[in-house]
């Protein structure tokens, strides 16, 4: 759990300075479950550069309840919590001062928002959290105020929680809440599940991945995990102490995720999932009359595929359908073997390229539009799905037919420069797999929004 918080202040001598306005948001992950933010009585003088800054003053504060009278609040709704700021160093050492005032050792775990974005959003030409954001196509109200800076906080934590594909910040926040590692009832983790889409993340007490995987309802899936009775089931139920989970709103991205978050950690129950998840794929050729051959074979990595398949009866399914939407010949896409006509044609449904009826030029235009839909070589495109809230959606990125990564933007931020969607979007692994959950995904998925760029 983590609690993402802004202090103002007002300013002056270091360890001197005393909280002016506060704001809290006790942050799961994923979302925002309480929140505290006041103004606060500092009982001293607001430097003038900081009223300008911020907008406050002292007769706004004079009926403001004083520090000693919210500690109480902000150690409950910090408690368990990772603090989490931008310049975490600065808030957390004010908020130490205040309670040592009041002979209270105040203790908790912090993290930068700062520091981790340099980490992960590398090569930004600023990282105050003002320009950050903005840069980010992320919006931010009431600029200075401890709820707007807040707000804006959580909202940037949220893109690095996401960006953060070795899983560091969430194995770090488990490792700190032991509460956490000893809770042995499978019942409990459930309950604390949503049912939503994305990926999920079953860990040992220590915070290890012990095994990774995708759902459209993680609830329901963890919960077979644990009704389950084949060994590998078992155990994961005997090693379990928590579940961690990523929402991705789209499909797509949730397959993407699993399989490179399956070959990064190599989690122990993955093992068989590790290896390629393709067998088969549809390749072409031209023939010595010049037509244009397509056929499914076992996948080659030394041959470039149209697309991929799970298995060669998927293959099949596909040139079957294929044949009827573009109207191509049967002998030229495998599926009738002979030596002269193919059966399509004997009904009148082929226009005759199996026996070089039909010029290959002709025939040729149908087989490069089928190649051309099905394959991304060469282009640049984005592909926009559903997101993790009703004004998001997300995008996933191609470029030069290769394969950068995915991001979410707020449908109130609408991105039409290229340059801002690649400054959202966390990058990925680019490899066959990849290629094959996308080919894959787009031709079940017909429906799925594509933006062709230059």
């Amino acid at each position: 759990m983590y609690a993402i918080l802004d202090i103002e202040t007002t300013g002056g001598k270091y360890n001197e300075e005393g909280i002016t306005e506060i704001a809290i948001y006790k942050y799961n992950g994923h979302n925002i479950v309480d929140q505290f933010i006041s103004l606060i009585n500092p009982e001293r003088d607001i430097q003038p550069f900081v009223v300008n800054l911020t907008g406050i003053n002292s007769n706004m504060l004079r009926n403001a309840p004083k520090f000693y009278e919210v500690a109480k609040r902000i150690v409950e709704i910090t408690d368990e919590c990772i603090l989490v700021a931008h310049n975490a160093q600065f808030d957390y050492r004010i908020l130490c001062t205040e309670f040592r005032r009041l002979g209270f050792d105040y203790k908790r775990k912090s993290l930068c928002t700062v520091e981790l974005a340099k980490d992960l959003i590398p090569g930004q030409q600023s990282y105050s959290l003002g320009k950050l954001v903005r840069s980010l196509g992320i919006p931010v109200a009431d600029r200075h105020r401890a709820a707007g800076d807040a707000m804006a906080t959580v909202k940037l934590f949220k893109l690095l929680l996401d960006k953060d594909v070795s899983k560091s910040i969430v194995q770090q926040s488990i490792r700190l809440n032991p509460k956490h590692q000893l809770e042995p009832r499978h019942i409990d983790i459930i309950e604390e599940l949503p049912s939503i889409t994305g990926v999920y993340y079953i860990h040992k007490a220590d915070g290890q991945i012990i095994y990774i995987g995708k759902s459209k309802n993680i609830k329901k899936r963890i919960n077979q995990h644990f009704t389950s009775t084949n060994q590998k089931s078992k155990k994961i139920q005997a090693q379990v102490s928590a579940v961690t989970y990523e929402e991705t709103g789209s499909e797509l991205i949730a397959l993407l995720k699993e399989s490179e978050e399956i070959k990064k950690n190599k989690p122990i129950y993955n093992r068989a999932l590790r290896r390629s998840i393709f067998t088969h794929a549809l390749y072409s050729f031209t023939d010595e009359n010049n037509y244009i051959n397509l056929k499914i074979d076992i996948s080659d990595g030394r041959k470039k595929p149209i697309t991929t398949f799970s298995n060669r009866q998927s293959g099949k399914s596909f040139i079957t359908n294929a044949v009827n939407e573009y109207n191509l010949c049967q002998k030229l896409t495998g599926l009738y073997k002979t030596k002269s006509s193919c059966f399509n044609f004997d009904i009148k449904e082929c226009q005759g390229a199996c026996i070089q009826k039909e010029p290959a030029d002709s025939y040729n235009k149908r087989v490069q539009q089928l190649i051309t839909k099905n394959s991304y070589s060469n282009k640049n495109m984005v592909i926009l799905d559903k997101g993790r809230a009703v004004d998001e959606r997300s995008a996933i990125l191609i470029e030069n037919g290769v394969f950068q990564g995915v991001g979410y933007f707020n449908l109130n931020y609408q991105i039409n420069n290229i340059d801002i969607l690649k400054s959202i979007i966390t990058p990925m692994q680019n490899n066959r797999d990849t290629q094959h959950i996308i080919q894959s995904y787009l031709r079940k998925n017909k429906r799925v929004k594509r933006i062709l760029f230059d």
